[in-house]
C-alpha cells in the first residue's frame, strides 16, 4: 500500500475523481481547502493581481492506494497535465507505508 496526496484548483475535482476511478481508487478522502502562493519577491508589473499574497480555492485529496496502480494514476496525471494550457497542474505525491491496521 502507498499513501497517495493530490492537491490541485478546485475546478479539477471532477477530473481528478474521475481518474481514480480509472486506476480502480473506490476509496479517497478529500476537502476543500486554501491554496496559498507568496509572490512578495516578484517585481510588481509582472504580478497579474497585484498583491503579494495569493489565495486560491484548492482541493487535497488522500488515499491508501495499491502499489500496482500507483503507475496508472501518474500517467493519467501526467497526460493531463501535458494536454493544460494553464499554469496550474494537479501535483502527486506517493509515500510508503511503514506500517498500517
Amino acid at each position: 500500500m502507498k499513501l497517495l496526496i493530490i492537491t490541485a484548483v478546485i475546478s479539477f475535482e471532477k477530473d481528478i475523481k474521475q481518474m481514480l476511478k480509472q486506476a480502480h481508487v473506490k476509496t479517497f478522502t478529500y476537502k476543500e481547502v486554501k491554496g496559498f502562493n507568496d509572490i512578495s519577491e516578484e517585481a510588481i508589473e509582472s504580478n497579474w493581481f497585484s498583491t503579494e499574497l495569493n489565495e486560491t480555492e484548492s482541493i487535497l485529496f488522500y488515499a491508501f492506494v495499491k502499489k500496482e496502480n500507483i503507475n496508472i494514476l501518474f500517467d493519467l496525471f501526467t497526460e493531463f497535465n501535458e494536454k493544460l494550457k494553464t499554469s496550474s497542474k494537479i501535483h502527486v505525491a506517493v509515500l510508503n507505508i511503514e506500517k498500517s491496521n
